[in-house]
């Protein structure tokens, strides 16, 4: 999912064709941040089922991960956003990049520690830049170059996030997950043996976020260096107030579906491997490329929802996605094996769709408020921090593939949403 960064391109100052040449310049390292922060959102995926094995975690215990990461956007996007009238659009994203860097450094010693509420941290200050980025990236991506191009900017970018979220799982099963997962034997462990079996396992976080740091501060540099470049300058929008717009059915149930929506993406997404050693005999390291397959689908719904949106509309094909989307998530708890795991990862090719249309749809004829229904709309993103917590409590209690009810609902809802739309809402 992209924050929206909504407003912040808009009212722009017109710029000489020779300006947008040099404009243009910039878009392949705005294109490389789209990457990068669906490389490092995905990322978190495969970090689970380490941390849960290391620390002999319940499924509410790990989740807490995705509440940290998560709980940055809904703390850090409104400042966010103030820094980009403050910094502008490229020393705004070297400074997310630059917090992603020391989020990134901080799993050393979280590492060397062995302490798991110091990974927490480390992903919530991760995350905190992520959405620093979002919030400048996004709309920089739009404003550059011909205005009559913005949207094939946008989509090319969208393309960059799909190859990061597809590329994060490889990573991490090669460099995370390849030594496999180690359950401790806590009753026959005292405290000192616990505490090194536990700093020897998280060693294996140190390599792959010493090398992230590295491509991190070296797109800082970058941005540094490019600091200079003719990018416009945004005047701040002018929207109505967050009251107002929350009074438009539209809006606020817009707003509740993609708080759904983010929930539900990202639960599956946290358990996917676990789920699939559950229900398979397959190692993590394997589970984890296949969970590239999710992203790889997902990536290609994109382009076919693109084609399909030009003969149908908007509100039809997000009903049609999450319908299929919830019938998928409640029979995988039905058949369970390889038919499980088959459903539970083409939920991503339904899944690519939902997230641009719910928004598109929530702020459309909002007018001048659109801005402040975009801010909403963002705020939701929280979601994702919220509804994992709810599924990996009832994966405790009934177990995993039971969990999978949760992020039904959550699609069911939304294609409600759907429906309720094309009929006239």
């Amino acid at each position: 999912m992209n924050l929206g960064g909504a407003g912040a391109g808009e009212n722009l100052e017109p710029v000489s064709a020779e300006d947008q040449r040099k404009q243009q310049r910039i878009l392949p390292l705005v294109f490389l941040m789209f990457l990068t922060w669906g490389f490092c959102t995905v990322l978190v995926d495969t970090l689970i089922p380490k941390l849960k094995a290391v620390f002999s975690l319940s499924y509410v215990e790990v989740m807490l991960t995705q509440f940290c990461f998560f709980l940055a956007y809904f703390v850090v996007s409104l400042p966010a956003g103030w820094l980009l009238g403050r910094l502008g659009y490229l020393r705004s994203i070297m400074v997310g990049l630059l917090i992603m860097a020391v989020g990134c450094m901080l799993f050393t010693p979280a590492a060397a520690m062995g302490i798991y509420p110091a990974f927490l941290a480390a992903l919530f200050i991760l995350a905190s830049g992520i959405t620093i980025i979002q919030v400048a990236a996004n709309p920089l991506a739009a404003i550059l170059g011909d205005p009559a191009r913005s949207h094939s900017r946008l989509t090319l970018a969208q393309g960059f996030n799909s190859v990061g979220t597809m590329l994060a799982p490889l990573f991490g099963s090669a460099l995370i997950l390849a030594s496999g997962l180690v359950i401790p034997d806590l009753s026959k462990m005292d405290a000192e043996t616990l505490s090194a079996f536990r700093i020897h396992e998280a060693s294996v976080f140190q390599l792959p976020f010493t090398l992230i740091t590295g491509v991190l501060v070296a797109l800082a540099l970058l941005c540094w260096f490019l600091r200079r470049a003719p990018v416009p300058v945004a005047a701040p929008a002018v929207g109505g107030s967050y009251g107002r717009v929350l009074k438009h059915p539209r809006l606020s149930l817009g707003a509740i579906s993609i708080f759904l929506y983010v929930g539900a993406e990202v639960a599956i997404g946290s358990a996917m491997i676990n789920f699939m050693m559950l229900e398979s005999n397959i190692d993590a390291h394997k589970a984890g490329n296949m969970v590239a397959i999710y992203w790889g689908l997902a990536m290609v719904g994109r382009f076919i929802g693109a084609q399909l949106l030009r003969h149908m509309h908007a509100a039809s094909l997000l009903c049609a996605c999450a319908a299929a989307a919830a019938l998928m998530a409640s029979g995988s708890t039905l058949l369970g094996g390889t038919q499980a795991i088959a459903m539970i990862l083409g939920i991503g090719l339904f899944n690519s769709v939902m997230f641009p249309n719910i928004f598109s749809l929530a702020i459309e004829n909002l007018g001048k408020d659109a801005a402040s229904g975009s801010g909403v709309l963002c705020l939701a993103i929280v979601g994702g921090a919220v509804v994992p917590m709810i599924f990996g409590y009832v994966a405790d209690q009934a177990g995993l593939i039971y969990a999978y009810y949760v992020p039904a609902a959550c699609y069911a809802w939304i294609a409600a949403y759907g429906f309720m739309v094309r009929k006239g809402l």
